[in-house]
């Protein structure tokens, strides 16, 4: 195993007396090609060109000597430390860290961030950034090769967003680029590079925050809200108590992708996105569309609306990963099947709808359930009845080993 283990942030910035001196003493060096070069690596020093950090531990764990890994930015900020650290390779590593990317990024395009989500894109998790970048105002993507502006620019059709590209932070071949989101798939990017994605309203709190990324004491408590905050006439499947039991059974949470299909006055849509997942709302009413709009803007929230009549809209829409149907019965429950959601919500009148519905979910290879939900609200001055509501509720979910991606 090695004697020492040091891990040095570079930003491009001279290195501190703490990283020469590490490297001084290095007998091994790990880094990109573009740290490999730096005049402080000691000539007789092994070199390992940084490509897979796991084989690179194995190669310093077997090693006898100093071993000095050098990584851009803040190498504990999603950084190579953690991989390092991991059990199987026994390291114990010192770190001397350096501005992280995103800070860099931000200072680049003169933006405070700690009002900013911050995710990593990799080929298997590039779905769900993007689903980020359509929930929130402000996102940090730290990108790879196959997951980067271009892929997010294609992944986000039909939502504005706007880019800052840094390229290269801290080299001599430094860019920095903001465009439209539907302009970035044209361009052919430079690796590495950091994106700052950015759209609709960005709140501006003089004070500050107090805590990173989007507040979660934004806006009323609860996770359903009554009826009587949306001002207005709700739809049947609308009712508070229904929306809290869809909510719980579909559990939408950051980097999901939300259907809401019928959404009304756009109550259950702006519920959805409250928890931090992207909601996309159809409704083949256009005045249903314009509420559902009014209701995520008065309530601070990003949501793609699309007018049309289900299921024929939702052969373009991107895939869900939960799904709520508020109107069209077994038809629109089939096709959303279909595209194989983790799970899906829906609502019946009738005990022959529900059965309907639910032999439908069946026969696509979901688990079903299905409760019978009664709500009585009370006047609590003379404790009597004031209205009633009594709904199916259906659910189905999909096994583990199709839910995996």
């Amino acid at each position: 195993m090695a004697d020492r283990v040091t891990v040095i942030g570079w930003d491009g910035s001279p290195l501190t007396d703490a990283a020469r001196s590490a490297l001084g003493a290095a007998t091994l060096v790990a880094g990109a090609g573009h740290h490999l070069i730096l005049p402080e690596v000691p000539v007789a020093a092994e070199r390992i060109r940084l490509g897979s950090v796991a084989l690179a531990a194995r190669r310093i764990a077997a090693h006898r000597g100093t071993a000095v890994v050098l990584a851009d930015g803040d190498p504990g900020f999603f950084g190579v430390v953690r991989t390092l650290r991991a059990p199987e390779f026994g390291l114990e590593v010192e770190v001397v860290p350096a501005v992280s990317s995103v800070a860099a990024a931000f200072a680049r395009a003169g933006m405070p961030w700690d009002d900013a989500q911050v995710v990593v894109a990799h080929r298997r998790t590039l779905r769900r950034a993007v689903n980020v970048c359509r929930a929130h105002t402000k996102v940090a993507v730290l990108t790879s090769p196959g997951a980067g502006p271009a892929e997010l620019g294609l992944l986000l059709d039909g939502v504005h967003r706007t880019f800052v590209i840094c390229e290269e932070l801290g080299t001599e071949r430094e860019r920095v680029t903001v465009l439209t989101s539907d302009k970035v798939a044209d361009h052919t990017w430079r690796d590495p590079n950091i994106v700052i994605v950015m759209g609709g309203p960005v709140a501006f709190s003089e004070g500050g925050g107090w805590i990173a990324g989007r507040d979660p004491g934004t806006g009323p408590r609860g996770l359903a809200l009554p009826d009587e905050v949306y001002g207005r006439e709700l739809g049947e499947g609308e009712t508070e108590i229904l929306r809290a039991a869809q909510l719980a059974r579909l559990g939408p949470r950051v980097g999901d992708l939300v259907w809401d299909i019928g959404s009304g006055t756009g109550a259950f849509a702006t519920e959805a996105a409250r928890c931090g997942a992207a909601v996309i709302a159809v409704d083949r009413d256009p005045n249903a569309c314009a509420r559902t709009m009014a209701t995520a803007r008065r309530f601070g929230v990003q949501l793609q609306i699309t007018h049309g009549t289900a299921p024929h809209i939702l052969e373009n829409l991107p895939e869900p990963d939960v799904v709520r149907v508020g109107g069209g019965g077994a038809p629109v429950v089939s096709a959303v099947a279909d595209r194989r959601p983790q799970r899906i919500v829906a609502h019946a009148a009738t005990r022959d709808a529900a059965e309907l519905i639910g032999r439908d979910l069946s026969e696509h290879g979901y688990q079903v359930e299905c409760a019978l939900l009664q709500s009585v609200e009370l006047d609590t001055r003379a404790w009597t009845e004031k209205e009633r509501s009594v709904a199916f509720l259906l659910s189905g979910e999909l096994g583990r080993r199709e839910t995996s991606r």
